[in-house]
Formats: C-alpha cells, structure tokens, sequence
C-alpha cells in the first residue's frame, strides 16, 4: 500500500498493541498487527496472521514502505527457552521478514522492562544506570535490546515498568483475599498504567515523525515509585478489605525507583502520575 501516512507494523500487537495502534490509526496512520489471533485485533489495524517464533514470514507480508516497526512481543513460556524465542529469535526472524522485502523502518522501538535493572535497596535509577538483572527474565531483554540497537535501524529501546489496568489485575485479586505484605524492608516497585504505555509509545513515534530526534533508551513509567506495603494499604482502604488472608503477597526480586524524567523532559506526560490515580480510575469503571 503506497501511502504519505506512516505505515508502521507493531510486531507483537496484543493488549498496549492495539491500544497504541487505534490511537495512530484514528490519527491517519496506516497500522498493521503481527499476531497469531488476528481476530482479537481492533477493526481499525490491518490483521496480519503471523508467529514470530516461526522462520516462516507471514502470509500477507505488507508490500511497500514501512516506515515504523514496533516490537512489542510476550513470552508464551516462562523459561529461558521461552524468553530467548519470544525476544531474540523473534526479533532476529522480524528483521529478517524486513531484509528480504528490502523494507527499512525510519524507526524501530523495542518494547522492554524495567526487569533489566537488578537492584535491591530502593534506588533511583535511570536510562544510564547500571543493568545488572539477577534473573535469566532479564539478562535475556538486555540481549534482545543490544540486537535492536545494533540492528542497523534507527532503534530506541522503552523500558516499561510492571503493566497494570482493564485485565491485569493481579494485585487488586491479592488485596480482595487479604493478601499482606511487610512494610520492612520497604519493596520499592514501579507501575505504568495500559493506557500510559500505549500512550508513550504513541508519543515517541510521533514525534520522530516529526523529526524530534529520539535518545536510544527511554523508562516507561509513572512519576511515583511507591513501597508496594503502601500501595497494598491504600487498595485495602478503598476496598474496603479489614481481614488478613492466609498467605502474604509475594515479593517480586529488586527494590528501585525508575525515573521517567528523560521521557518527559521530551515532553510526555503520563495521564495516570501515580498508583492513586490509576487505581481509582480502574476501580471507578463499571
């Protein structure tokens, strides 16, 4: 399809996919998802029926330019196996897909976590602070970025926090069976609501679109880290929840506070700043 308005091929286009993707298709974009059930797409993204752990490129490959490729994949077995399918070889068989159709994306944005950062004691950091991740999750998304950025495309790496909102509602299940957790030491975790995620992956690519030039790493978050006892206690307080289950919440390796400064010195600004928002929003939806 021979177009002026940016093509872009989200790679991966689930849940925060799709999101972004309604969002530059009402925009004038033209927008294809790479997914296996194409039929959970939105009607507004062009269905491409495709598994990116396969050799094989998709039947229906989009012809012409594509100027964005987003790659925004998740795991579907949660072993190093798995992790290294999913992002590394999935991402090595997308760049592939690209090379054979002569296809050279202005931009790649690779969708990756916070996980990568493996500190314990509650620091701040940023994109230029150490990553050391203890655990296979992360060292496998630190290989899969440098494959991005040394793809020979444009590439920025987001680095989004612990996802949360419509359908991802761990923590809320933990707290309505009086799920606990101590307060010491303090687990400093970092969220980014759905729609937040979607919306900063929206935000990036348009503004390359219009030739802001981009940095190689950005921190997808909200502007609050928070001990996860004092989220835990203010959910407790807005459910209503006064008994105590039998089993404590569990407590997820490292203990940071991510900076989202960088994202928005460029000029982003989350709609959801902090966990209070977030949540009442969500808690508020019939």
């Amino acid at each position: 399809m021979e177009t002026t308005a940016p093509v872009l091929l989200i790679a991966g286009c689930g849940d925060v996919g799709s999101r972004l993707g309604e969002r530059l298709a009402a925009a004038g974009w033209h927008v294809h998802g790479l997914r296996r059930r194409v039929a959970a797409l939105p009607a507004t993204i062009l269905p491409l029926c495709g598994d990116l752990e396969s050799t094989q490129c998709p039947a229906g490959w989009p012809p012409g330019r594509i100027d964005y490729l987003i790659y925004s994949a998740a795991a579907s077995r949660h072993d190093e196996p798995g992790y290294r399918a999913a992002y590394v070889q999935g991402l090595c068989h997308v760049l592939d897909w690209l090379a054979r159709h002569g296809q050279k994306p202005r931009r790649l944005l690779f969708v990756s976590s916070t996980g990568v950062y493996g500190q314990q004691e509650g620091e701040w950091v940023d994109e230029n602070s150490p990553t050391e991740p203890s655990g296979f999750s992360g060292r496998v998304l630190l290989e899969a970025e440098r494959l991005a950025l040394g793809s020979g495309l444009p590439a920025s790496v987001v680095r989004l926090a612990g996802i949360y909102g419509p359908g991802r509602e761990w923590l809320l299940g933990q707290v309505r069976r009086g799920g606990r957790i101590a307060a010491t030491p303090p687990l400093y975790g970092n969220r980014i609501h759905r729609d937040d995620a979607a919306g900063l992956l929206t935000f990036l690519l348009e503004a390359d679109a219009r030739g802001v030039p981009l940095a190689d790493c950005y921190l997808g978050v909200d502007d609050a880290p928070a001990p996860l006892h004092e989220v835990v206690a203010w959910l407790r307080g807005w459910l209503g929840v006064t008994g105590e289950g039998p089993e404590s919440i569990g407590r997820r390796a490292g203990s940071k506070r991510c900076s989202n400064a960088r994202a928005r010195a460029l000029g982003w600004v989350p709609r959801y700043p902090g966990y209070r928002e977030g949540y009442a929003a969500l808690l508020d939806t019939p």
